[in-house]
């Protein structure tokens, strides 16, 4: 379903057992700089749930992730992604997944059987705003970089999402509205 097809408004704060294990966890996929970690937080505080972004848990326990592409490599930094998601999809949790954390196959399978799948899209142009803070390895080339992966990962991206919204040109909080209304249709 697509951004679309969301549902804007509904009632706001928490229900009774979302962290008590009956509800699945939301997580958020995407390309670099889609705005997951944004929209996973204001989302979390939005319906009372925990927020949890594993690009941030990587970086509290093995310190910033350009030093650790540079000193371990980028098959340690998957290995300690991969942790990291498996840690963060808990019950009643909003978790926010780098870019590339869908490439590890058991993140692949926590995805289909665990968690209710957001995949946060943005445009060319819009990432290219967002793209220029630096701290991300793996663009170093910049938008030519991000273009290249996105367009890498983009089917994955499509099979493991329940449903799709851009942030390109639409302001955050009309986003988180659509959002907690497709849960609220769906129960959860």
């Amino acid at each position: 379903m697509t951004a679309g097809g969301l549902r804007p408004g509904a009632a706001h704060g928490p229900r009774p057992g979302d962290e008590a294990g009956t509800v699945p966890p939301i997580a958020l996929i995407g390309p670099m700089a889609a705005g997951k970690t944004s929209l996973g937080r204001k989302l979390a505080t939005r319906i009372g749930r925990t927020f949890a972004d594993t690009d941030r848990l990587v970086v509290l326990e093995h310190g910033p992730i350009p030093q650790i592409f540079a000193e371990h490599g980028e098959p340690v930094f998957r290995r300690w992604e991969a942790d990291a998601v498996q840690r963060a999809l808990t019950p009643g949790a909003v978790v926010a997944l780098g870019g590339g954390a869908v490439l590890d196959p058991g993140t692949q399978a926590l995805l289909r059987e665990q968690a209710t799948v957001v995949l946060v899209t943005v445009d060319e142009e819009a990432a290219a705003r967002r793209i220029g803070g630096g701290g991300r390895p793996l663009l170093a080339d910049g938008i030519a970089a991000w273009r290249r992966i996105a367009r890498e990962r983009e089917p994955l991206y499509r099979e493991l999402a329940d449903t799709v919204l851009d942030t390109s040109r639409t302001p955050m909080a009309r986003l988180v509205d659509q959002l907690q209304g497709w849960l609220e249709e769906r129960g959860l």
